[in-house]
């Protein structure tokens, strides 16, 4: 009989400083001088370490080997838990667990692999798990599927998706074919990270690979789809899981009716609650919320009535979400009356309506100027039991701040000081809403309580915050204030407040809009010096100040300036460059600016059509037809400011036809026409010598309750002056000097001359007198004079 061969252990120095390496699982186990014996499992450490922590480990590992070699694996499971979650393990870490055992035992390591990570997933022990599975993975260690599963669900419950994927990645490459449950979760995790495209792409692996997408997996990508208001992408994956035969859920519909709601398609929304019915899925109250919304969105307000008492047939009980859905629907279709006897028909049945749809109760309400109101609601409400946070009393203190009710406002604050609610419950008033006071003071312009409200503030303990000071210094610069605004702005930093670029913003668009262009590049210089950030609003409001001024040719270097900061020029940007231009008389420029954006991809604006059409009117009608035709393909509809711009090019180059189709075209689109589309048709009827339309139209004006003015009575004068109508002339000399007007000297003379040449010698001197009289002595020149004095 052959002689047993024992194997011998490892030296103590080489087990004692295994743990210590990298990767203890590369240690080969040819470091183990073997000999032949029953079975490869026989190769335990037999020999009994002297190192006290040595022989725990030892032992550990033996007790651990013994409970698997006896299929007590329940029991070794608990002892690997206790082991990796015990302060006192005498193994550093469960990677030196799982590489002390693999070299004392490597048949056993297979089973050990998949008990350690399972024992560490269902600990929540996600880091030691992850790193566990990719030393097992270098080592070529697969563990179970199931301890995969495990693994990938706990790092999706914990928000680790960039890990998970990374862990469904390994799986990949090791040739591993993952099964639905994994594909899911790696879908899952791409989405939750934002990345629906990867989602998709996983999808397509899934079903090239063969794994038949689980209803799962489809309701998360349909979900996603939705939510990126990619609704066609998604109702292609609802009809392919129908060709699937993959079972829709209620949850699937809810996504989809949310998702058509949210795009406006209210009809597709409809139809698959009527599918839902035909295929015998139950709704539930989520269904009926989002169909709700989207009734309520798109003002359908009978089928958002009868939606809602369908909720009850069905056994449901309208929730907070349900009645502030309502509440904003109502507050928005101006039917705040309907929205109180909701909240009413709430309280009759019992329904307690939440934080939440109080606030939209309550700020309908405030919309509406019914501060008061509000208040009486939210006193009920906390009768009841509500207990009132910072949004909601903001709510109230800003809907007295709209009505111009400050001293309500005030009062507001004080009763949220008094009435005996610790602060800890969240009612007290807080900088916020300090700040809405003080924007309520400076858009009344009462700037001196606006001053006591900051004093107050700091007297309480409340330090003023940026938007205190942003609120007070946009006020200011919007009221000319622009000295006091600058004083505002030094007294916040020398109280340690840094200004942000927004409030800089605000002190270069006020002295721009007021010329002051020197103080506009101070503010700008000092956010350069102070490393603020300059934005595309401070460049705007900069190029529109320089455009207004007329100095273009810095305003079109500043643009220069916006390219290579990094940023890209907007609509306002170049709406602000075209005006400048066209002020200037500078068609040419005008159009190249107007070709550029487009080449941009920067899509006009009517504010982008009203100074390019003023500007190209000398250009001739077909040039003005072509610009407006362009607007409209743009789907852009014309405004006043358009249709008169158009009519009067019409009218000073002779198509006067096409400006009166013009004028029934803009009154046919509801715009009524002003004092400026009058004149144009007052000028136009002149040019064809309709004097009685002249007479007609002047009718139509002072029956719309126009009142002419010295342009029109010029126009008026004029035309018939040079109709030689010179009576008629007079007529209108006459009214326009009773209401108050002066004729200019040429008009005069124009008007004086004609009458004295039709015999009208008295009218002519009525003229002179009232001109003499008016202290317009020097309005004719002394050849005028005599030929009057002789009269």
């Amino acid at each position: 009989m052959a002689k047993p061969r024992h194997v011998h252990p490892l030296p103590i120095l080489w087990l004692t400083a295994l743990h210590k390496l990298q990767n203890p699982i590369s240690v080969p186990l040819s470091l183990y001088v073997c000999t032949d014996s029953s079975s490869p499992d026989q190769t335990l450490i037999n020999e009994t370490p002297t190192n006290p922590q040595d022989q725990e480990r030892h032992e550990q590992v033996r007790k651990l080997r013994v409970l698997l070699l006896q299929n007590r694996t329940d029991t070794a499971q608990r002892h690997i838990k206790s082991l990796i979650n015990s302060k006192t393990s005498p193994f550093a870490s469960p990677t030196h667990l799982f590489s002390l055992f693999s070299i004392s035992s490597p048949s056993l390591k297979n089973t050990f692999s998949s008990m350690i990570l399972s024992a560490l997933t269902d600990s929540k022990l996600n880091s030691e798990a992850t790193e566990l599975y990719f030393l097992m993975k270098k080592d070529g260690v697969f563990p179970s599927i199931s301890c995969l599963n495990m693994l990938l669900e706990s790092l999706v419950s914990s928000c680790q998706f960039d890990m998970t994927l990374k862990v469904f990645e390994g799986v990949m490459e090791s040739g591993f074919r993952p099964n639905r449950f994994m594909y899911g979760k790696a879908i899952e995790a791409s989405l939750k990270m934002g990345d629906l495209d990867r989602g998709i792409e996983l999808l397509e692996d899934m079903k090239k690979a063969r794994v038949s997408p689980s209803l799962f997996v489809y309701n998360i990508l349909i979900g996603g789809l939705c939510k990126g208001k990619k609704i066609r992408d998604a109702e292609k994956l609802f009809e392919e899981m129908t060709d699937r035969k993959v079972a829709v859920s209620c949850v699937t519909y809810n996504m989809l009716i949310d998702g058509y709601c949210k795009v406006g398609d209210v009809d597709k929304a409809l139809n698959l609650r009527a599918r839902m019915k035909m295929e015998n899925v139950e709704p539930s109250l989520i269904t009926f919320n989002s169909l709700l919304s989207g009734l309520w969105k798109a003002q359908r307000i009978e089928g958002a009535k009868k939606l809602f008492e369908e909720i009850r047939v069905h056994g449901f009980v309208p929730d907070g979400f349900t009645y502030s859905i309502c509440f904003d629907g109502l507050s928005k279709c101006g039917d705040c009356e309907a929205a109180l006897a909701l909240y009413e028909d709430a309280n009759s049945k019992g329904v307690r309506i939440n934080a939440y749809a109080c606030g939209i109760l309550l700020n309908g309400l405030c919309r509406e100027g019914k501060a008061e109101k509000a208040e009486e609601v939210l006193k009920r409400e906390m009768e009841n039991g509500l207990v009132p946070d910072e949004v909601i009393c903001d709510i109230i203190v800003n809907g007295y701040c709209q009505k111009g009710d400050m001293s309500a406002a005030v009062s507001t604050i004080k009763q949220m000081e008094n009435c005996g609610l610790s602060p800890k419950k969240g009612v007290f008033p807080s900088v916020k809403t300090y700040n809405t006071i003080i924007d309520g003071y400076g858009r009344l312009c009462v700037f001196d309580r606006c001053f006591q409200i900051l004093e107050e503030m700091e007297n309480k303990g409340i330090k003023p915050n940026v938007v205190s000071y942003g609120s007070l210094i946009n006020c200011l610069c919007k009221d000319g204030k622009l000295l006091e605004a600058e004083i505002i702005l030094r007294d916040m930093v020398s109280r340690g407040v840094s200004p942000n670029v927004q409030i800089y913003n605000m002190l270069i668009d006020g002295n721009c809009s007021v010329g002051k262009l020197k103080d506009a590049f101070k503010f700008f210089d000092e956010m350069v010096k102070n490393e603020i950030g300059l934005t595309l609003v401070t460049y705007n409001s900069l190029i529109h100040g320089l455009c207004k001024n007329g100095r273009v040719k810095e305003a079109e270097d500043l643009l220069l300036q916006i390219t290579s900061s990094g940023f890209s020029p907007d609509v306002i940007t170049y709406n602000s460059l075209i005006s400048g231009y066209s002020t200037a008389g500078n068609t040419k420029k005008c159009l190249a600016l107007y070709e550029n954006m487009k080449n941009l991809g920067i899509k006009p604006t009517l504010k982008t059509f009203h100074p390019l059409i003023s500007g190209c009117n000398k250009e001739g009608v077909a040039f003005v037809e072509k610009l407006f035709n362009d607007m409209l393909e743009m789907d852009l509809a014309p405004d006043r400011v358009i249709f008169n711009a158009f009519i009067h090019c019409c009218v000073e180059h002779g198509d006067v036809q096409k400006a009166f189709d013009l004028h029934r075209g803009m009154v046919d689109q509801g715009i009524s026409p002003d004092k400026m589309t009058y004149n144009s048709l007052i000028l136009g009827h002149f040019r064809e010598g309709k004097m009685s339309e002249v007479k007609n139209t002047v009718d139509d004006m002072k029956a719309k309750g126009l009142i002419l003015k010295a342009d029109t009575y010029h126009i008026l004068v004029k035309g018939h002056c040079e109709a030689k109508d010179f009576i008629g002339a007079y007529f209108w000399y006459r009214e326009m000097s009773q209401n108050g007007y002066l004729l200019n000297v040429h008009l005069c003379n124009e008007l004086t001359a004609g009458l004295r040449e039709d015999g009208r010698l008295q009218e002519a001197q009525i003229i002179y007198s009232e001109m003499m009289a008016k202290g317009m002595d020097d309005w004719s020149n002394n050849e005028d004079r005599s030929a009057a004095a002789i009269m």
